[in-house]
């Protein structure tokens, strides 16, 4: 049986999911949480009500969607195929992590958790956000290793550096993200030379 029609409709699906979360989480910035039903969301990505439910039980899901699936397993392959033969999975982890985060991603990132303190529902989607990302990341660590390390290696790094990420976005740190000016909050450091401290302290200890 030819795989290509069940690939069309997966990606098929993709879109319309996408389509959905992105009119969602656009709603919940121009109007908050509470200014923008199910309804509103079908309307401006222009599917039913039915096909809204058949991707999400709820609005909060749906905005928390529009992050999730951000990054390609395939792009982080091809990025990895830059890398040097000794690489290390710290390596590939922050060429992924390079990847991922970009300036627009850590933005929109950035507005869902400030979303998320001025509505305790959005709440435990922004684990779930990180979570997914890690998973991610995780497994394609795991693929670029290729059983070299010790089971549960590739866990526990995905795990610190993506947890390093969560002061960022709420704002306990004075981190700049990448685009934002440090005319702002001159005391703040760059995104990059908090990235780059993070993994020296992985390289070298603490």
């Amino acid at each position: 049986m030819d795989p290509k029609p069940t690939n069309l409709r997966d990606k098929k699906k993709e879109a319309t999911a996408y389509a959905l979360a992105e009119a969602s989480f656009r709603l919940a910035l121009e109007r908050g949480m509470d200014g923008f039903i199910v309804e509103d969301v079908v309307r401006q990505a222009g599917y039913s009500r039915r096909t809204f439910a058949n991707y999400f039980s709820c609005k909060e899901e749906a905005v928390a969607a529009y992050f999730i699936g951000s990054s390609s397993n395939e792009d982080a392959k091809l990025q990895f195929a830059g890398l040097p033969p000794d690489a290390t999975p710290l390596d590939a982890l922050y060429s992924l992590l390079k990847l991922q985060f970009t300036s627009e991603f850590l933005f929109k990132l950035r507005q869902f958790v400030s979303l998320a303190n001025q509505y305790p529902t959005l709440e435990p989607y922004i684990l779930n956000v990180l979570r997914r990302l890690q998973t991610a990341a995780q497994e394609v660590l795991e693929q670029f290793s290729q059983g070299r390390y010790a089971d549960g290696y590739t866990h526990l790094l995905a795990g610190a550096v993506y947890g390093a990420f969560v002061p960022i976005l709420d704002g306990r740190l004075n981190v700049l993200l990448p685009g934002e000016s440090q005319d702002v909050r001159p005391d703040a450091i760059s995104f990059d030379q908090y990235l780059n401290s993070m993994f020296a302290y992985l390289r070298n200890g603490f």
